[in-house]
């Protein structure tokens, strides 16, 4: 599967329409080069693994610490922006913070970058009206495509 192929079925994960409800989870594993939870800086506890659900119409990026805070940024999958001249934006309008925490109205985005050898980057940032902010960065291989054996079938 080339990087391209696989960033296109990413971002498809992203624009479910509601009509279909449908439900999918990516767990992707790195680094995680940020962790921001309500002005509170939690990078050095932060987990190597990010988590990309879709459930009907929402997208969610999750985040977690080391110590179980888990920060979630969601919006509406179909509100997604994507042209050629630039990364894919999600806006953000809710985040959550801890598995049982209530949403919360915000306003931001996250951007995925295209797939470089090595290196896909998903930053997340939001704030609240009463000024709370919320910021996460993440980082993960990009592999390259498996070749196939002579006279086998293209994946």
């Amino acid at each position: 599967m080339t990087i391209r192929l696989r960033l296109a079925l990413l971002c498809a994960l992203f624009t479910v329409p509601s009509a279909a409800h449908a439900q999918a989870a990516l767990r992707l594993e790195g680094t995680c080069e940020k962790l921001v939870v309500d002005g509170r800086d939690l990078t050095a506890t932060c987990s190597t693994v990010l988590v990309n659900a879709v459930s009907r119409n929402r997208t969610s990026f999750d985040f977690s610490a080391a110590d179980g805070q888990t920060l979630s940024f969601s919006g509406n999958g179909a509100q997604q922006e994507a042209t050629e001249e630039t990364d894919p934006l999600q806006p953000i309008n809710l985040v959550m913070v801890g598995k049982d925490g209530a949403p919360t109205l915000a306003i931001g985005a996250c951007r995925f970058s295209t797939p470089e050898p090595g290196r896909t980057a998903i930053t997340c940032e939001a704030s609240t009206a009463d000024g709370h902010a919320y910021a996460g960065t993440f980082v993960t291989a990009a592999k390259p495509a498996e070749k196939a054996a002579p006279g086998a079938p293209a994946r």
